[in-house]
């Protein structure tokens, strides 16, 4: 079963821009409650899911990625493919809806 991938200012152009699968970035934080329920669903996706990556972002210890992105909520879904940022989610949302967007971007690349 794959985990999620913590990622920071080093390692994210490796990890989210080099190409590769589409990958989804959530941005949370450990305060966060809507973060806590999203979390589960996350590893759950990032265990089942072999065609994406799913990677977190942890807004108190890199502020810097943050804010160079936008964010202003949390959590906050970034869905990469191409190295470029293809789509957004802010909030919870559903497994079913994260799905969606993740096979949109596996099937166009």
């Amino acid at each position: 079963m794959k985990a999620t991938i913590e990622i920071n200012e080093a390692n994210f152009e490796a990890e989210v821009l080099k190409g590769g699968p589409p990958v989804l970035v959530d941005f949370w934080a450990e305060w966060c409650g809507p973060c806590k329920m999203l979390a589960p669903l996350l590893d759950e996706i990032a265990g089942q899911n072999d065609r994406v990556k799913v990677a977190k972002v942890n807004v108190d210890d890199q502020p810097g990625l943050a804010a160079r992105f936008g964010v202003r909520s949390i959590p906050t879904l970034l869905y990469f493919a191409g190295g470029e940022l293809r789509h957004q989610t802010v909030g919870v949302v559903s497994k079913k809806t994260i799905l969606s967007k993740l096979e949109e971007l596996a099937v166009k690349g």
